[in-house]
């Protein structure tokens, strides 16, 4: 903890950085989220196959736009990181063409506000009004987070998430993905699919369309991905912000996988 608050003290703050839209004090309405999210809590809870909401529109429509317009497409090449990885055993791939940037200050300045602003106290409090979870921490280092990209071809394989950061040692409570994605078109696939426990299925689907904001309680067997190769052109990328949300508090139950993470093959009737 002594790390992470010293991390906290050392990032630039908001008020730091001159605003992007200077005619609105934050870019999300808080009070507004927090009422809205404390409405959804019953739907959340007890959504299938495991808690979580699925919500469009999520920002203005102006906030969104400025995220497509100042995109990082060729800037801070050097901070982009690779995300391709093969299976353990056997020819396939966990994830592949995908690469994820973690740099905030390497990111534009909507990127950069966002983020601040998803990660702070007013979110963090509209998001246990939403989850009834208590007392989260955001995460400065952006472990796995940050603006993810994935190519034509590219997937991520079904998993359940790494439970505990590697080098805070809080446990992984909640994932949040907002998607870029202007026009994309459902034969393009590159939905998010969600997994029941016993990888049974049909899984829930959501197309990853621009706006649109999911959010998922983090357990040993909150199975998710996009597990079929992506069938967009060259050139078009499915893109999101992902950021994920702890607890110092230890979990009710054990979770098994701690730093790694939990890969499932689809059922033979899912492959294709």
């Amino acid at each position: 903890m002594r790390q992470l608050l010293r991390k906290w003290l050392a990032e630039p703050t908001r008020a730091d950085t001159p605003s992007v839209f200077a005619n609105r004090p934050t870019l999300l309405d808080h009070e507004r989220l927090k009422s809205e999210f404390g409405a959804l809590n019953r739907t959340y809870v007890d959504n299938q196959p495991f808690p979580h909401i699925v919500i469009d529109n999520f920002l203005p429509d102006d906030v969104a736009q400025a995220l497509i317009d100042q995109y990082p497409i060729d800037q801070a090449k050097a901070q982009w990181i690779d995300g391709t990885y093969r299976e353990p055993q056997g020819d396939g791939y966990v994830q592949k063409d995908k690469r994820h940037l973690k740099d905030i200050l390497a990111m534009p300045s909507v990127y950069r506000e966002l983020i601040w602003e998803l990660n702070s106290k007013g979110f963090l409090d509209a998001l246990t009004q939403l989850t009834g979870i208590r007392a989260l921490i955001s995460d400065p280092e952006l472990l796995g987070a940050g603006i993810h990209q994935i190519a034509r071809g590219g997937l991520l394989k079904i998993h359940a998430d790494f439970a505990n950061h590697r080098k805070y040692s809080l446990d992984r409570r909640l994932n949040f993905l907002l998607y870029l994605n202007p026009d994309w078109k459902e034969e393009w696939g590159g939905h998010l699919e969600l997994w029941d426990a016993e990888m049974q299925g049909p899984p829930k689907r959501v197309l990853p369309v621009l706006n649109r904001c999911v959010i998922f309680t983090t357990s040993a067997d909150s199975y998710h991905g996009h597990p079929h190769p992506l069938n967009c052109p060259d050139g078009i990328y499915r893109r999101s912000i992902a950021l994920y949300y702890y607890t110092n508090r230890p979990r009710e139950e054990e979770l098994p996988n701690g730093n790694a993470t939990l890969w499932q093959d689809l059922p033979e009737a899912y492959r294709h």
